[in-house]
């Protein structure tokens, strides 16, 4: 829904002042004349009146200013300025979460649903936290600008469909963003959910402030959201990073993909409990894996070790093509412990180019299950006209239920 407040602010110099703002949430006068290239007077001027139409207000910084000692004033956002929506489709869940413009996410909320089964009961789940969310955070369905959107599989980079009907069963060949338009009444941006992984834990986690990063998704599948040079690569139809598909046991395990011996079989954490189901004759569902790594079992320690080796073997062919500064592990919380980093990090060394990657850094994720919801709020900042990236507060990001699916 576009407002009339947001025609005002879609022209002109106001618009520069507020994207800024979007990108930092907290800006003297004097930086944003340099970041606008507007003069001070200009900047006063029109800081003025986003102030009296209650968009901007101007406080005292939290940060002290080096030279003085004292906090100077600073320009940030109000709620009034406007509110962006984000939703998490994972295989078993949907996540969704509200922020302002200024990246203070304002409440958040999840839904255990079999989303493979179907699209209307994951549609009617994302309507209804929608509510949930705006109501918790005072946010008026007027003031939602947004939204961005997440799904477990390949989306098609030009169209918007999802594209793989093995992947995500019951929702190929939809275009999502059309039918969580007519849903929400807002307009809605679509992708996968490793590269809103990679631009939630670019915005507020562990890769916060760089540039070229590797983020890789582990639960019931193995994808990756790539960030180089500061922008995320989709390639041309929007399935770069699907790196779970990539080969690398010759007449291996079918995948569901419908080829053979893909990184997912022998990475995944479906990969692993079917490892151990036929060496041991033991069953560990769901998120048993991270509870036997840590109460000592051998054999899941030494089965995750064996998945980072295989992820390892894979990203060091990643890092010679993209030279990241950093590799992000994400998704289901036992392959971001030390087994697996270690298995990655030996491979890495084993397999990289003499006398480059040495400086890869290996780290899990920070966000957990937040990443996603915090990366689709991006997303839908990205989308509205003239943006700037959102800046998100990690200590405004919740906690939520639910683990990686």
């Amino acid at each position: 829904m576009v407002t009339e407040r947001t025609h005002r602010l879609g022209r002109g110099s106001s618009q520069r002042i507020v994207d800024a703002l979007r990108a930092e949430p907290e800006v003297t006068r004097a930086s944003l004349a340099e970041r606008t290239g507007l003069s001070r007077a200009t900047v006063s001027a029109l800081v003025r009146d986003l102030e009296r139409d209650g968009l901007v207000e101007v406080a005292i910084g939290s940060a002290e200013n080096g030279r003085t000692g004292r906090r100077p004033e600073v320009v940030r956002l109000t709620r009034r300025a406007g509110a962006v929506l984000g939703v998490d489709f994972g295989h078993a869940h949907v996540r969704v979460g509200i922020s302002d413009l200024a990246g203070r996410i304002l409440a958040a909320e999840t839904e255990r649903v079999d989303v493979d089964r179907g699209m209307e009961e994951a549609l009617d789940a994302a309507r209804r936290l929608t509510d949930a969310v705006a109501e918790q955070a005072g946010v008026d369905r007027s003031e939602l600008l947004a939204c961005g959107a997440g799904v477990p599989g390949p989306v098609d980079r030009i169209t918007g469909r999802i594209g793989s009907t093995s992947l995500l069963p019951g929702w190929s060949g939809t275009t999502l963003s059309t039918v969580l338009e007519s849903r929400l009444g807002i307009p809605v941006a679509i992708d996968n959910d490793a590269n809103l992984g990679a631009l939630g834990e670019q915005a507020a986690g562990a890769a916060r402030g760089i540039d070229d990063v590797i983020y890789v998704k582990i639960s019931s599948g193995v994808g990756a959201g790539i960030i180089s040079g500061g922008r995320l690569l989709q390639g041309n139809s929007g399935i770069a990073g699907e790196v779970g598909h990539i080969a690398v046991v010759p007449n291996g395990v079918p995948c569901r993909c419908g080829g053979r011996g893909c990184l997912e079989t022998i990475a995944s954490a479906p990969a692993v409990r079917r490892q151990l189901l036929q060496t041991t004759g033991e069953d560990l569902p769901g998120d048993d894996l991270l509870r036997a790594m840590t109460s000592g079992d051998p054999r899941v320690t030494r089965l995750l070790a064996d998945a980072g080796r295989g992820l390892g073997r894979v990203l060091a062919n990643a890092c010679h093509l993209l030279d990241p500064a950093m590799i992000v592990l994400g998704g289901d919380p036992a392959f971001a412990t030390e087994p697996v980093l270690s298995g990655l990090r030996e491979e890495l060394d084993r397999h990289r180019l003499p006398g480059t990657g040495a400086d890869v850094r290996v780290v899990p994720a920070q966000l957990g299950s937040r990443g996603q919801v915090v990366g689709a709020l991006r997303l839908a900042a990205r989308s509205l006209d003239g943006h700037a990236p959102l800046t998100f507060d990690p200590t405004t990001t919740p906690s939520l239920p639910g683990g990686a699916s």
